[in-house]
Order: C-alpha cells, then structure tokens, then sequence
C-alpha cells in the first residue's frame, strides 16, 4: 500500500500545482488549489469559517516535524516506532507506521500534522464540523459550551470543543485520543493525555490561519508549537474534492510485496 500510496501522493501533489485558472476548477474530483486565490481579499466575515480550504504544499509533512526533548518514557514510546520517513527512517522492511502498514486510522492530530490536504468547515449553531479530503473523515467541534470529558475513553479522533477568542479566532481544544496512532510521518509518539490546542484565524475573506500546541507532559518535557500561522486558503464555492482514502486491503497487499522482496535478498 505504501508503494502505491507513494505514488498517489505524488500524483495528487503533480495535480496540486497544475497550471488551470482557479476561475476554471473542475466539476468533480479537485486535488486542491493550484495556487493564492488571484485578486483583492475582503474583509473576514464575523465568527465564520465556512467553505472549503487548502494549505497547499504546505499542509503536507511527510518528514515529520521537530518535537520538544521526549521525557524517558516518550523516548522509549518513539524507539518503538520505525518510520518510514524523518529522522529516524528505516528501511522499508521495518517500517511499522500502522497508517501505512495496517491500514488503520491517520487519527488526531495526524490528520492535520502530515496530511492536511483540502478539508471543508461546516458550522451549526452547536458545532463546528471539519470534513477532510484524506480518508474522507470528519471531526465533530462542540461550540455549546460542554466541557472536555475528564475520563474519556480513548478515540481516534479524541474528543473537541471550541470557542472564539475574537471574531475571527477560533480556539479548539483536543483530548482522548488513542495512543496507538503516531503524531506524524516522522514516528512521533503521544499518550491517551495529549492536549492539543489548534487555533484558526480568519485573515482575510480568502485566507485563514491554523497554530497548533501539542502538550504532552507524559511524552514530552514541554509543550511544543507543531505548526505555526499556516496559512490555508479559501477554495472556489462548489469545489467537488478528489477521494483519497488509504485501505486496509491495500496495506495487506503492501506487505505482501515487502516479504516477498525481502526473501529475495
């Protein structure tokens, strides 16, 4: 799956900086914007982040990032982990990323960490709803004034509330995500404690910015900014997205592949 995957990426990424106008986006199956939306921006609307929106190149981290010092237990977590890419690459024979090899979930913050590809916000009087392009998964962001739950049992996209710091700033918080998935592409490790704050703050009409803070005080000796002021614009109205959905059978098949050139060698 990681081959073909590979490929994938790379195809989508090609597609991602083709030269269409954005006045001409396709009907069905877009990669993303191939570039800043062309002419004047107006004014940020009021607490409102509606539409569909792309990073770009960006969004997309396939080596991971630069995590604050791992406390004993997080340096033994990361060893475990064998990435197929960042610092601590191995060989595609030991790759162990359960995203690729498995097929399981990318999970919280994953999703925004390595594959933030185009994604659509959704708001409701209560929630706030982000639909990503990657798995085709979606996160549900309570604005109702609920509290985090305190014992959540672990999921693999956690558990989100929100609220606006200004009229243009929305402050979400993340907890109860399942330690089984890996902060990034680079085998980045977290516990069932992970907070995470994201900030998203409307620029413009056209441009938005995403800051996300990763504390871990059981991974990790601080916290650390994973990203800071991404900037993501605005898509066309009416942006049909491509699908890009990773599978177990095509993990399965993956490894197939792997054990058979490895009894070649």
């Amino acid at each position: 799956m990681r081959l073909r995957l590979v490929l994938f990426l790379a195809a989508a990424a090609a597609m991602l900086v083709a030269a269409f106008p954005l006045a001409q986006m396709k009907p069905w199956n877009n990669p993303g914007l191939s570039g800043p939306p062309a002419g004047p921006a107006g004014a940020a609307p009021r607490r409102d982040l509606s539409g569909t929106w792309d990073a770009g190149n960006a969004g997309i981290q396939p080596t991971g990032h630069v995590a604050a010092p791992f406390t004993p237990q997080g340096a033994e977590m990361a060893r475990a982990n064998h990435p197929g890419n960042g610092t601590r690459l191995v060989s595609v024979n030991d790759d162990n990323d359960p995203l690729s090899t498995m097929g399981d979930p990318t999970g919280f913050p994953r999703i925004i960490l390595y594959e933030l590809r185009p994604f659509q916000i959704v708001q409701t009087p209560n929630q706030v709803l982000i639909l990503y392009m990657f798995e085709k998964r979606w996160r549900v962001i309570w604005t109702d004034g609920r509290a985090l739950p305190t014992t959540p049992d672990p999921r693999w996209y956690g558990y989100s509330v929100g609220r606006w710091a200004d009229d243009t700033t929305l402050v979400v918080q993340s907890v109860g995500t399942d330690d089984r998935t890996w902060l990034d592409n680079a085998g980045n490790p977290h516990s069932n404690n992970l907070k995470v704050e994201e900030r998203y703050h409307r620029v413009n009409q056209q441009t938005m910015e995403m800051s996300v803070t990763i504390d871990d005080p059981i991974i990790y000796t601080k916290p650390w900014v994973a990203v800071d002021k991404l900037q993501i614009h605005l898509m066309p109205n009416g942006s049909d997205l491509m699908e890009m959905i990773p599978s177990a059978s095509e993990a399965a098949a993956y490894k197939r592949v792997i054990a058979s050139q490895a009894k070649t060698k």
